[in-house]
Parts: structure tokens; sequence; C-alpha cells
């Protein structure tokens, strides 16, 4: 029953082959990212890379003491199994569960380059992890901003390693139809995974750069979250009581006789009160006597009466105006123009 067993478990190149076709058909299905049918290739592909990196571990295949000459070229290929499972981890979706995802993918990709990096695969420095950069804290926290050559060193990077995906791609679509069908020898086999290692070192490079940049707007979202509910939290009050007036005092003193401002005086006695001290709107002004009405009502019929006698006058002389030129033409009596 064990050797019936083993003979039934997949062997290591089929799991390599099946999830590299796998996370090759995600790359390019023109299907949503978060349909079904991606996702179930998705975990298909993680659930076989999975098994292929526990298989890898006990048989002890790769040992970073030894030199990349001295691995086979047929086992070159292995190497990339760390790369894809941070690939198909990067094509997961969950909301909930992104921010645990970049993290599980940026180790993916660090194993990856670190075992590059031992085997000498290709000259590149590696991302910082969390052990180096508590060592660069204290070395970069003097730099609020980054440098201008140090930003145009990264673009410069960027574009070279842009440059050499593409020059990669290349050479590996000439060589892949040779390499699958069995007609290559054994060095154009090896030159082939290892093109495809620097390629995928490239790769990682480029993923890990994304990774940790919405890492840290993931995780600025959820600090200003919780101040956000900290403060709310902060400002709530408690609900006010409800209370109800009661019918005793506290309504007897606003309407009944145990109000402690009641009347003391009269409208009547409250107006005399004012006069004799002269406080009243009126008071102070002086009012006119009979005589001098009088004398201002006779003044005014005389201004009204010379006024009409002076439109009387005034009308006077316009009539006579306007009978002497209608005798005197215009130019009589001019005697110097006798032409």
């Amino acid at each position: 029953m064990a050797a019936e067993d083993e003979l039934l478990l997949p062997r290591l190149p089929e799991l390599f082959e099946s999830s590299k076709q796998l996370l090759d058909e995600v790359e390019v299905a023109t299907e949503p990212a978060g349909s079904r049918i991606v996702q179930e290739k998705v975990f298909k592909g993680l659930d076989l890379l999975e098994k292929a990196a526990e298989m890898l571990k006990q048989l002890d295949l790769f040992s970073r003491n030894e030199d990349l000459e001295e691995i086979a070229s047929t086992d070159l290929k292995y190497l990339l199994v760390p790369a894809f499972q941070g690939a198909l981890t990067m094509k997961q979706v969950n909301p909930s569960k992104r921010l645990d995802h970049l993290q599980q993918a940026r180790e993916h990709f660090i194993n990856y380059l670190t075992e590059c990096r031992c085997h000498h695969v290709a000259e590149f420095e590696l991302p910082k992890t969390k052990d180096n950069s508590a060592e660069n804290h204290t070395a970069n926290s003097s730099m609020a901003y980054p440098s201008l050559v140090a930003m145009a060193s990264q673009r410069q990077a960027k574009i070279e390693r842009y440059k050499q995906k593409k020059e990669l791609e290349h050479r590996l679509s000439t060589m892949k139809s040779a390499v699958e069908s069995g007609q290559a020898d054994d060095e154009r086999v090896r030159e082939y995974y290892l093109l495809h290692l620097q390629r995928w070192i490239d790769i990682s490079l480029e993923e890990i750069e994304s990774i940790d940049q919405e890492i840290k707007i993931l995780r600025e979202r959820g600090s200003s979250r919780e101040a956000s509910t900290s403060n709310a939290s902060r400002l709530e009050r408690p609900p006010m009581k409800p209370f109800i007036l009661t019918r005793n005092t506290a309504q007897a003193k606003v309407f009944g006789a145990g109000y402690p401002s009641l009347a003391t005086m009269t409208v009547s006695d409250w107006y005399e009160q004012h006069r004799k001290h002269g406080a009243l709107p009126d008071q102070g002004i002086a009012k006119e006597t009979p005589e001098e009405f009088r004398k201002a009502a006779q003044q005014q019929e005389n201004q009204e009466k010379k006024e009409e006698d002076d439109d009387e006058q005034t009308l006077y002389r316009a009539r006579e105006w306007d009978d002497w030129k209608d005798t005197h033409p215009r130019g009589y009596g001019n005697r110097q123009n006798m032409g």
C-alpha cells in the first residue's frame, strides 16, 4: 500500500510544470482578477507550489554553500518556485487580507532573491528586510526626503531593468520551442533556465518595490481610521436623561403668588413718580404760548400773501414784454446797418 501511494503522488517536475502553466494562464486571462475561474487557478497553483516547495525541502536539492556551476541544468528551474509563489500570492483578491497577502508575497520574493544571490546567478542589490532596515534606520532618519541623486539613480536602475527584461524576453522566445521540444543540448537548456532566473530577478525587484509602496499606503490608511475612531469615541457624550417640570414650587414661582417680582405700584403712580423727577420723554422741551403761536401764524400768512403779490407782478411784466415784441420787430432801432 505504501508503494502504491508513492506512485500516485505527483512528481516534482509535474508539480512545477502544472503550477507554471496555471501561472501563465492567470497572467494572460481576459476574465476579471476576482472572477471565480481565475481565483480557482490561483488557489490551485499555490497549492501545487506549496507541495513542490515542501518536496524541495525534503530532497535538500539546493545548498547555499554550492556554486551555480554545481547545480544541474535540469534543476535550475526549481529555483523559481518561491518567485512563482510570490506572483500567485499577489493575484489573490481579498481586501480584508490584502496586507497579509502583500507580506507573504514579499517574503516569497525575498527568498527567491536570496537564493539567487547565494548562488551568484546575477549581480543585484538585495532589497531591505526588517533586519537590515533597522540597522539603516539611524542613517536614514536624518533624511526627511530622498535626495535628487538617489531618485535619479533609482530611475536609471528602473530603465536598465526594463531594457534588460525586454531583451531577456526576446531571447527566451527564440529558445523556448527548441528547449520544450527536447531538441536543445544541455548548454542551451542551461542558458534558457539562467535567462528565466535573471528575468524573474527583475520581476521580483519591481514587485517588492510596488509591494512596499502599497503596504505603506494601507498602514497609513489603517492608522488614520484608528485615529478618527478614537476621536469620535472621545467626542461622544452620554445621552441626556429626560426631565419633567413638577407642578409644585417651580410652577408656583412662575405663575402663582410665590413669584418674587410682583408689581409694587400702578401705572399712574409710575408716571407721576417719573414726571416729578423729569424723566419722561416729553419733559425738557419748551412749549409755545398762545401769543407766540398767534404771531407765528400771522408771519406765515404775511409770507404767503407776499408770494402771491410777487407772482402777480411777474405775470404783468411778462405780458407787457410780449406786447412790446409784437409792435417792435427784430432789429428795430438799429440805424447802423442801413443796407
